[in-house]
C-alpha cells in the first residue's frame, strides 16, 4: 500500500491535475490556431502587396460599404490609433494601388469618405474567399452546444486579454525598504 505524497494525489490531485492539463490543451490549440492566423494575413499582406494597416484599412471600409456606411479619414486613425499625417499616408497608398477612392461627402463639402474600391473588394475575395470556405466548412456543423461552448470560451478569453493594462501601475517601494 502507498503512503507517500503520490497516494493521497490519487484520491485529490488528479482531478486537479487534469482539469490543468486540458486547460493548457486549449490554451496551446488556440495558440497554435493564431500563429496559422497570423502567418495567413502575412502571406495575403505579401501576395496584395500591402503592410498591416493597409491592409486593416480595407477590410475595415469593405466591412463598412457591406453595412453601408461611410467612413471619414478621422474614424480610419480612430480604428487605427496612429496619427493623423500617418492615416493620410496610408489612403494615399491605398488610393495609388486603385484600393480606395475619395469622394465628397453629401452634405459637408469641406469632408470626404474613403470608399473602397470595387476592384479591391474583387481581390480581397479572391485572395481570401477559399480560405473562408474552409473555414466555414470547418465550423457549420457544429451542434448548437458545441457552438456555444466554443463562444463562450472565446469570450472568456477576449475578457482575460481585455483586462492587459499596457502600462502597469509602478510596484511602489515599501517604507521599510
Amino acid at each position: 500500500m502507498e503512503t507517500g505524497p503520490e497516494s493521497s494525489r490519487y484520491w485529490y490531485g488528479a482531478a486537479e491535475e487534469d482539469r490543468r492539463r486540458r486547460a493548457v490543451d486549449v490554451l496551446q490549440a488556440f495558440r497554435v490556431y493564431r500563429a496559422a492566423e497570423v502567418a495567413m494575413r502575412r502571406r495575403t499582406r505579401e501576395s496584395m502587396s500591402m503592410g498591416e494597416n493597409e491592409l486593416l484599412v480595407l477590410r475595415y471600409l469593405l466591412r463598412a460599404t457591406g453595412e453601408n456606411r461611410l467612413v471619414s479619414p478621422s474614424e480610419l486613425t480612430r480604428y487605427l490609433g496612429v496619427s493623423t499625417a500617418s492615416t493620410t499616408a496610408i489612403i494615399d497608398r491605398l488610393e495609388k494601388t486603385g484600393h480606395v477612392t475619395r469622394v465628397p461627402h453629401p452634405t459637408d463639402r469641406r469632408s470626404i469618405h474613403v470608399v473602397a474600391t470595387a476592384a479591391s473588394d474583387a481581390e480581397v475575395r479572391a485572395t481570401l474567399g477559399e480560405m473562408h470556405s474552409r473555414m466555414m466548412a470547418a465550423v457549420v456543423d457544429m451542434t448548437p452546444e458545441e457552438s456555444s461552448v466554443v463562444i463562450a470560451c472565446l469570450s472568456r478569453l477576449q475578457d482575460a486579454v481585455d483586462q492587459v493594462d499596457p502600462h502597469p501601475a509602478p510596484v511602489e517601494a515599501s517604507a521599510d525598504a
